[in-house]
């Protein structure tokens, strides 16, 4: 009878669901709630300017902006990852902090940003049906499409015209 696997740090097996079981990528282990995204940082913020503003919710990992590994020059974004989930937690609480001077965003890296933030504190237009008619004198061989608001169908009229449904 063969011996029991030793206790492993994963949560799923290979990709395809067949394997041994992978061990988390990151070197400390489960981030799924430890693990802030933080956007539109200035070019010139460092690694260490990020953990600095950040270190006040908890203890702090790893603090890393993302650079680009031919220019070396930051893409705008980093990541912080705490040791508990409930700094992280307080860390996202406001999710537009200023950081060296410019206005960034930051959410738990898993979760992605929350769906509130989407609009920005603004409700949506109401949609609103209505029909118009537009006819058009166009060539035969011309072809025209109309897009309003993006979600708009356009219906061939036999006059060379068209009917915009919205």
């Amino acid at each position: 009878m063969a011996a029991p696997a030793p206790p492993s740090s994963s949560t799923s097996g290979s990709p395809g669901g067949g394997g041994p079981p992978r061990p988390y990528r990151s070197r400390f282990g489960d981030t799924t709630l430890t693990k802030v995204f933080v956007g539109g940082l200035a070019w010139e913020t460092p690694s260490e300017g990020l953990r600095q503003h950040f270190e006040r919710y908890g203890e702090i990992l790893e603090a890393v902006v993302i650079a680009d590994r031919i220019t070396g020059r930051s893409k705008g974004y980093g990541f912080v990852t705490f040791r508990e989930a409930e700094a992280a937690q307080r860390a996202v609480q406001d999710p537009s902090p200023m950081i060296a001077g410019r206005r960034a965003n930051c959410n738990i890296a898993s979760q992605g940003p929350p769906r509130h933030a989407q609009l920005r504190g603004k409700r949506p237009p109401p949609i609103v049906a209505t029909h118009k008619e537009v006819s058009l004198s166009l060539p035969e061989s011309a072809s025209l499409a109309v897009f309003v608001y993006g979600v708009s169908l356009v219906k061939p009229n036999p006059n060379h015209g068209f009917t915009v449904l919205d």
